[in-house]
């Protein structure tokens, strides 16, 4: 069985009100005793004077009026008098249809999509948000409330196997990955932008470097020995081939260095573009480049550093979640004031922002509008009728007990225009 939702009647005014509207139901009861007495009056000095058939007309008139206008009134609310007179208690009698109605009401003429948008569209959702992110304080309360959840979101992702489905998911995307067509684009960019050259110039000063050390030129001057003739070798012939092969050679590099039309720069294009089409089309290259990829992402270094990026990861995490650290939290509080400041000024993010919102309420409000009205109309069904029927006597009863003096003033006005004219006609 569904306890009826009650009411409290502490909101402010509501002891003044019920003490005003308990001050003029006995205004409107002392007014109905009055009219009664002074009906009974008139009735009993009628013989006296014939002016008492006129007072008597009245307050008889203003006695039925302001019963009746009681009726009505109680009838509204409850049965008069506790009896079971039909269509009395209209309240409480309709409270599920009144509750149907009520959120049907809401439902068709509250939340139509029309208003609802022409609503949403006159708030600048951007422009909220952007002060409420530009507010430090805010700003720092909300870094601050994310670092707290951080830790647990952490937590969760590692306990619910979320992790080892990214890690999966993002080995597998690697694998899918064609390197070969990425790295030919990518080495044809590089020859086309021209920085090959700067990398040709470069090598060319280190080979220059390396054939002038003293170490070098003896390993050369040890193998040509070793290939020469003996008779050869008694004329130190390597030495004068040693010195000849490294001045050549030098003197070739820094032709080549100072001179950009150089032809071998014009040939190792060549080369390169040569070796960038067959990056690009030829299997065997894409099927090394796929194996080395492969034998990389199998390593378990590559695993042990994953595991070991993802445990310092964590460890800030939770130092900066219990305040050893204010790095984080800090750069979040900046980052997310600075987000404010660029929103503010950003005239076109904030329109983007508003339209999405509007959006996506309008369709969340058109979706859930049915349910909005169900919830009102089994909210009103279950509240309790008793105490309902008092708030609302409390707020507006005041008002209906006026209706009681209206329709005793009115009633004896009827019925001293009644009887003036029944007096003249009975002169006539």
């Amino acid at each position: 069985m569904t306890v009826p939702a009650t009411f409290s009647f502490d909101a402010p005014g509501d002891a003044a009100r019920a003490a005003e509207l308990r001050r003029v139901k006995a205004l409107a009861t002392l007014v109905l005793t009055g009219t009664l007495a002074l009906f009974v009056t008139a009735k009993v000095l009628l013989p006296l004077h014939p002016a008492f058939g006129f007072v008597a007309a009245f307050a008889e008139a203003a006695t039925i009026g302001g019963l009746a206008d009681w009726y009505a009134v109680v009838a509204l609310f409850k049965r008069p008098l506790g009896l079971p007179i039909p269509h009395t208690a209209i309240i409480q009698g309709n409270q599920h249809r009144i509750a149907d109605k009520l959120g049907e009401f809401i439902e068709v003429h509250f939340l139509e999509a029309a208003p609802v948008e022409a609503k949403l569209r006159q708030i600048d959702f951007g422009s909220f948000i952007a002060d409420w992110l530009r507010d430090r304080k805010r700003s720092a309360d909300l870094a601050r409330f994310t670092l707290r959840l951080l830790p647990e979101a952490v937590s969760a992702t590692e306990t619910s196997g979320l992790m080892s489905f990214i890690t999966r998911r993002i080995t597998m995307q690697l694998q899918s990955i064609d390197l070969a067509p990425l790295a030919a684009g990518t080495l044809r960019g590089f020859v086309q932008e021209g920085k090959h050259q700067g990398l040709l110039d470069d090598l060319l000063r280190v080979m220059h470097q390396t054939l002038t050390q003293p170490d070098t030129m003896a390993v050369i001057r040890d193998k040509i020995r070793a290939e020469l003739p003996t008779l050869l070798k008694l004329y130190r012939a390597d030495k004068f081939l040693v010195n000849r092969i490294v001045a050549s050679a030098t003197n070739f590099f820094e032709e080549v260095r100072k001179d950009p039309q150089h032809p071998f720069r014009g040939e190792f294009d060549s080369m390169l573009l040569s070796f960038v089409d067959r990056l690009g089309t030829d299997p065997a290259f894409a099927g090394r480049i796929d194996g080395l990829k492969r034998d990389l992402l199998a390593r378990p270094e590559l695993a042990e550093l994953a595991k070991n990026i993802w445990s310092n990861a964590r460890s800030f995490i939770e130092r900066s979640a219990s305040g050893e650290t204010q790095v984080l939290q800090q750069h979040l509080a900046g980052m997310f004031v600075k987000a404010g400041e660029a929103l503010a000024a950003d005239a076109e993010l904030r329109a983007e922002i508003n339209q999405g919102l509007v959006a996506v309420l309008r369709s969340f409000i058109a979706d859930q509008k049915s349910g909005v009205s169900t919830f009102i109309s089994d909210q009103v069904k279950s509240w309790d009728m008793g105490q309902l029927i008092s708030l609302i006597e409390i707020n507006i009863g005041r008002d209906l007990q006026y209706i009681r003096f209206n329709g005793s003033l009115i009633g004896g006005l009827a019925g001293l225009a009644l009887y003036t004219a029944e007096f003249l006609l009975r002169l006539l």
